[in-house]
């Protein structure tokens, strides 16, 4: 196919061309950019202003043109989720006007899938919704922001004609959302499995199911995911389920809850025979519903993505993308368990105020600033011996000179919702994606309702055509807007339950482990002497491999999702309680480590490590959950899993 400058009306989509052709005559003193669709748009309710929409390997560019002055905004392709052609609804007789209704341009416009029976076939224009999550920055990170941009194409008298174009249009969005190269007419998913939903409705507050109906189904009927939702029904449920199930049925597993459920579903893989096909061909992604959140903020903080405000809508986006990274995961051995951990390990206070504060759990997050007082009132220490294999670590790292960790800033706050290392000082705040909320229209006819925002950037009348005498005045329409009906009630998702698939009656306990098998000796056996060991009392260890171990605890700053790297945290016996206290509250920015060397509190970068307790009371923690009192071990094993990451 021979390439053109330019890709107009009726003309098929090209493929990339050199930096030097992809150049229009307006950026002439600007970066080249590959030009896939070009179009002008023109406003019938304000003279002389003209729109340039441009497809570019950049994004949706949009280009006004207005009374001499030229303003210009690109929707970058990483902040476009997807894409729908629909058609103008029927008008229905005596329907009640909404409160909305005072915003011009977006009260007549309803629209509907192609074939839903109630189109308006005298209306021969086709919609090109495409939906985009802008990012926003701000002192406090910032945010994204919905926009919708709306397409109206009406050059021609028949609707197939301006359904094509819309098509092509389509086709070229998703085609480069989704990183490929736009060569095809016709846009078709690469895997067209659905994605595994598993939802634990009791986690967090309770109202996970709530959440994802409201805030996460939307976003994935944006981007087109169809998906099976499937409810857990007891402890251990998802475990059961991805341990049992065909689960190549799905593309992805998406878990819709706290660290728990990621939790049972990684260790539901490990216990399959085909554990490895299963790691390497399918990401888990999560969905925060839980207390603590710490790897769903983790991945956020990582990937510097906007995360306090909508940790939800975050988490959704990330699992729109279809990205995923590797992740290290840590093989975990106690006398009578092996079990697999991606988020920590831990031994002492930390441990004992996640669990014991579990009575006061009526309360909310403040049981973990409750509990973390009187932990630090009635200090407990404990007899033992931990040793561990230091990692090797390049001499410009940090930690090798120093085992106190740098002062860097960030946010967090404790295990399982532990804020400032078991919350101390902390505020714990939900912050939820409202935008599908229409309170104008409380009162009024909610059902024809299409035209509630809660951020307009502008509201402009515009339509497509290529001969402005050829075809009648131009009346498309571009606006950011947030469309109740448009986005998510006139979307048909795939979303049932399987009652059939939920194993009742099935026990876990004594299900055989794959996954690999550990490189050290037996846990009856002694260490070699190339280990490191320190033995005494001690008021916590605690091992870490994410930087956050919940939304507001900051646990280990220098840690990657795969740097094949154990944070092991040693605070011994002997440290003061303003040491303590100072320690705890440092938790929430990630300055909890001393300065300077200290010879109660450090931090040490391991591949494994063991610890030998004295006697049989106390709290030994695997990723938040309760385990067997007694010796553990732990070794890494880099790049292990994959999980779905935004970019």
């Amino acid at each position: 196919m021979v390439d053109k400058p330019k890709v107009g009306l009726g003309e098929e989509i090209v493929g990339p061309r050199s930096p030097a052709s992809a150049k229009s005559g307006a950026d002439c003193g600007s970066p080249a950019h590959v030009v896939y669709l070009t179009e002008t748009f023109y406003i019938s309710s304000k003279k002389n202003t003209v729109f340039e929409v441009r497809l570019t390997d950049k994004g949706l560019s949009l280009k006004k043109q207005s009374n001499g002055s030229t303003k210009e905004q690109t929707i970058p392709l990483k902040d476009i989720i997807g894409c729908r052609c629909l058609r103008s609804k029927r008008k229905t007789k005596g329907s009640s006007a909404c409160a909305c209704t005072s915003i011009s341009g977006t009260a007549q416009l309803k629209v509907v899938e192609e074939n839903s029976g109630e189109q308006d076939e005298s209306d021969v224009s086709a919609y090109l919704y495409i939906y985009a999550y802008i990012l926003k920055r701000n002192r406090r990170g910032g945010f994204r922001e919905r926009t919708t941009i709306t397409l109206r194409f009406r050059s021609f008298d028949k609707y197939e004609d301006n359904n094509k174009e819309a098509q092509k249009w389509r086709a070229a969005v998703k085609y480069l959302v989704a990183g490929e190269s736009v060569v095809r007419p016709v846009y078709h998913a690469k895997d067209s499995r659905k994605m595994l939903v598993i939802l634990n409705p009791k986690s967090g507050s309770g109202k996970a199911r709530e959440m994802f109906q409201q805030r996460v189904a939307p976003v994935l009927a944006e981007a087109e995911i169809s998906y099976d939702l499937h409810i857990t029904k007891k402890p251990n449920w998802a475990r059961e389920f991805v341990r049992n199930r065909d689960i190549y049925l799905w593309r992805g597993i998406v878990v819709v809850g706290g660290d728990g459920i990621f939790y049972e579903a990684l260790n539901g893989l490990f216990e399959r025979e085909d554990w490895q096909t299963a790691v390497e061909e399918l990401a888990i992604g999560i969905i925060p519903c839980g207390s603590g959140n710490g790897l769903a903020k983790t991945i956020a903080y990582l990937y510097d993505e906007p995360f306090e405000t909508k940790p939800i809508l975050a988490s959704a986006l990330t699992v729109v993308k279809g990205k995923h990274s590797m992740l290290d995961i840590v093989r975990v051995e106690t006398r009578s368990h092996i079990m697999f951990s991606f988020l920590s390990v831990g031994w002492g206070l930390i441990s004992d105020i996640d669990i014991e504060s579990e009575r006061l759990r009526a309360i909310g997050g403040q049981r973990f600033t409750l509990w973390s007082v009187h932990r630090l009132i009635s200090l407990r220490t404990y007899q033992g011996k931990v040793s561990y294999i230091p990692a090797l670590v390049n001499p410009s790292h940090p930690y090798h000179r120093s085992n106190s960790l740098p002062r860097d800033g960030g946010g967090g706050g404790g295990h399982g919702g532990l804020g400032g290392a078991a919350g101390i000082g902390l505020k714990h705040s939900i912050s939820y994606n409202t935008t599908l909320d229409c309170h104008d229209c409380r009162t009024a006819d909610e059902e024809n309702c299409d035209a509630c925002d809660t951020n307009f950037s502008d509201v402009l009348s515009l339509e497509t055509g290529s001969n402005l005498e050829t075809f009648r005045p131009r009346i498309d329409s571009w606006y950011s807007a947030t469309s109740r009906k448009s986005t998510y009630f006139s979307t048909q998702d795939s979303i049932y339950e399987s009652d059939r698939a939920s194993n009742e009656g099935t026990t876990v306990g004594t299900n055989q482990m794959y996954g690999p098998p550990s490189r050290l000796p037996a846990l009856t056996a002694p260490v070699p002497d190339t280990w490191k060991s320190l033995a005494g009392e001690f008021v916590m260890v605690h091992a870490a491999y994410q930087t956050h171990l919940s939304t507001d605890c900051f646990f280990a700053p220098l840690s990657k999702l795969n740097d094949g790297i154990i944070w092991l945290l040693i605070i011994k016996a002997g440290a003061s309680r303003a040491q303590l206290l100072s320690f705890m509250l440092g938790l929430g920015t990630g300055t909890h480590m001393p300065t300077q060397e200290n010879e109660y509190i450090q931090m040490v970068p391991v591949t494994a490590f063991r610890i030998e307790p004295v006697g049989t009371t106390g709290h030994m923690t695997v990723d938040g959950e309760d385990v067997e009192y007694g010796p553990i071990q732990a070794e890494i094993f880099p790049s292990l899993a994959r999980v779905m990451v935004p970019k």
